[in-house]
This record gives C-alpha cells, sequence and structure tokens, in this order.
C-alpha cells in the first residue's frame, strides 16, 4: 500500500469515538514512555470472515499493534498472507482448525471476536443464537485456558446474549474479570452519529452521539438530547423519533439492501478497529479515552448494559452514568429493560448448559 492510500484510509477512519473525546483507527503517537508504542498482541477470531477480513487490515494499519493473530476454521493462510504484504509495524500470523487455536491466542493483549454466522433476511438476532452461542463458548474456553488476562472484545451477535455467556465461561474457569469483558456496540454509535450529522445539518466528523442499553433493536437506546454539536434548527420530536428507528433498524437496513447477501461487514469492522484502537490506547495508559460498551454494569438493575466506559490500563477504568435523559429517552429506557433482561438470561442459561 503506498503512503498516500494509507494517509487516505487514516484520514477517513478519523472522529469515531462515541465521547467528546475523539479516537482514530490511525492513533496519534501517545506513549508515556515518549518513544515507540509498547509491543501489543491482537488476535482476530474468526478472520476470515465478512467481517474478520477488513477488521484484520485496520488492525494491521494501526500503528499500536506489533503482533496480530488471525485465527479461523480455514482461509486464515491467505488472509494472512494477504494482509501481511502491508508495509506497517504488525507483524502479521495466520492460524487455522482447532489445534492451532491455542498458539494464535498465547500472550494476546486484545482478543477481538467477530466469528459467528452472518444474520439473513428475515432473520432476528434470537435466530443467530443457537449457532453463535456456541462457538462463542468453545472460543472463550480456549482464552481462559491460553489467555487469562486478555482484554476481550465480543462482536459476535447478539451481543446482549454472547457477553453474559462468555462472563460465565470466564467464571467456570476461575478467569473472569469483568473489566476485561466488552461488547462491542460501537457501530450503534457510528450509524448513530450519521443518522443525525445528516439531519441536524452539521459536520458529520464533530458529532458525538452516546448509545446506550444494549445491541439489538430496541434495546439500542441513542441519547440524541446529548448530541454535539447542537443542529441547525430543532429537530422535532417526530424527527428524533425516526433517528432513533434509524439507529436502531441499522443492521436490517443493510441486510435489506444487500438482498440476501451479506450484512453489516464492512461498518462493523470499522467499528471494531475503533473501539479496539481505544482500547489498546487505554492500555497504553493514554487518559480521558471514553467509548460506549456494554459491560456488567450498575448503572440500571441489569447485570450488564451499554454506556460510555472510561479504558485504562487494566481495562474497564470507570463505567459512567447515563446523565439527563429526555422523557422520550427514558421511556425507551424503561421499555428496553425486559427484552434486554432476558437476552441476559438466556446467554446465562445457554452458558449453564452442556
Amino acid at each position: 500500500m503506498s503512503s498516500a492510500m494509507r494517509r487516505l484510509v487514516g484520514s477517513a477512519l478519523k472522529n469515531a469515538s462515541s465521547s467528546s473525546f475523539k479516537t482514530n483507527v490511525m492513533p496519534r503517537r501517545f506513549y508515556s514512555s515518549g518513544g515507540s508504542p509498547p509491543p501489543r498482541k491482537v488476535v482476530v477470531l474468526g478472520a476470515a470472515g465478512g467481517i474478520g477480513q477488513p477488521l484484520a487490515l485496520l488492525m494491521k494499519l494501526n500503528p499500536l499493534v506489533s503482533k496480530l493473530a488471525l485465527y479461523d476454521i480455514a482461509g486464515t493462510p491467505g488472509v494472512a498472507a494477504d494482509v501481511g504484504h502491508i508495509n506497517s509495524r504488525a507483524e502479521v500470523a495466520g492460524y487455522m482448525g482447532e489445534e492451532q487455536l491455542g498458539t494464535a491466542l498465547e500472550n494476546a493483549n486484545v482478543v477481538i471476536i467477530p466469528a459467528g454466522v452472518p444474520r439473513k433476511p428475515g432473520m432476528t438476532r434470537d435466530d443467530l443464537f443457537n449457532i453463535n452461542a456456541g462457538i462463542v463458548k468453545s472460543l472463550c474456553s480456549a482464552i481462559a485456558k491460553y489467555c487469562p488476562e486478555a482484554i476481550v472484545n465480543m462482536i459476535s451477535n447478539p451481543v446482549n446474549s454472547t457477553v453474559p455467556i462468555a462472563a460465565e465461561v470466564f467464571k467456570k474457569a476461575g478467569t473472569y474479570n469483568e473489566k476485561k469483558l466488552f461488547g462491542v456496540t460501537t457501530l450503534d454509535v457510528v450509524r448513530a452519529k450519521t443518522f443525525y450529522a445528516s439531519k441536524a445539518g452539521v459536520p458529520v466528523e464533530e458529532v458525538d452521539v452516546p448509545v446506550v442499553g444494549g445491541h439489538a433493536g430496541v434495546t439500542i437506546l441513542p441519547l440524541f438530547s446529548q448530541a454535539t454539536p447542537k443542529p441547525n434548527s430543532v429537530l422535532s420530536e417526530e424527527d428524533i423519533k425516526a433517528l432513533t428507528k434509524r439507529t436502531q433498524d441499522g443492521g436490517t437496513e443493510v441486510v435489506e439492501a444487500k438482498a440476501g447477501k451479506g450484512s453489516a461487514t464492512l461498518s462493523m469492522a470499522y467499528a471494531g478497529a475503533v473501539f479496539a484502537s481505544s482500547v489498546l490506547k487505554g492500555l497504553n495508559g493514554e487518559p480521558n479515552i471514553v467509548e460506549c460498551s456494554y459491560v456488567q454494569s450498575n448503572v440500571t438493575e441489569l447485570p450488564f448494559f451499554a454506556s460510555k466506559v472510561r479504558l485504562g490500563e487494566k481495562g474497564v477504568e470507570e463505567v459512567l452514568g447515563l446523565g439527563f435523559l429526555s422523557e422520550y429517552e427514558k421511556q425507551g429506557l424503561e421499555g428496553l429493560k425486559s427484552e434486554l433482561k432476558s437476552s441476559i438470561e438466556k446467554g446465562i442459561k445457554s452458558a449453564s448448559e452442556n
């Protein structure tokens, strides 16, 4: 890849933080030592898939990554060879099949899990559950064995259930650390920013919209009352409802637009890379890194909930509160709790089986 192309990619990936603290997949240099970034190994589980391949590309471009391990049940050597030719810092290795999973995970700092089947037309996130739950349980058992100290970024759907599944697997293994398990909900933030900017008539690269709750349908609650910058003209209640609905249905919009030939892979890979970059910045000691994420939480009565999270050297540094909510958002919050609670319980039950 030419230097001009890399600059273009870096420019396109700017300003994607879910908070006022802007993130960038091609981050500025910030290291407490004042020199080169510390070595960090990132593992992508499911690297040959529709999300995994573009995610691998974006992580290869991230200068905070020194080693990039790509794992899948098939096809990974080719992806690793292709991505590995890019002239950036990370050393790339491909691993394929269950017998190589342990080697892929050894000494990992961050493990990103996009593995699983994609959503197809007419398929709900719950339809994904039986297949993806088994995949997540297997991969998390390996993480507990080979890299129990790693930060885990869960992309595999349904995230509302797969994060509780992972927590239970880690608890059984005696390795659970609530500060190191994240459900990646950054795509909801990315969509909310894009849709809001278009409607509000403001530069999208300057927009911040927190998104709380969960990562499916009505459990996704964008807080447009907290959106910045303020719109050029006041958005009506109907506008806010329409923006909220579109954010909640963003995945379905892509599935239908692809007419049965895929789901949100490119935008999800971008969102996953943005969040992973923020996690790496936190690990490296950069202050005030805030992203929305689905984590173990006391913000509500639910055990897991997505809200703003301050990231640090141990993962979760602080789970932040919801802040001001409009009446419409308060209603949305109460309305999502039942479904989110059910999804969490479904995940915990699944993890207890077999």
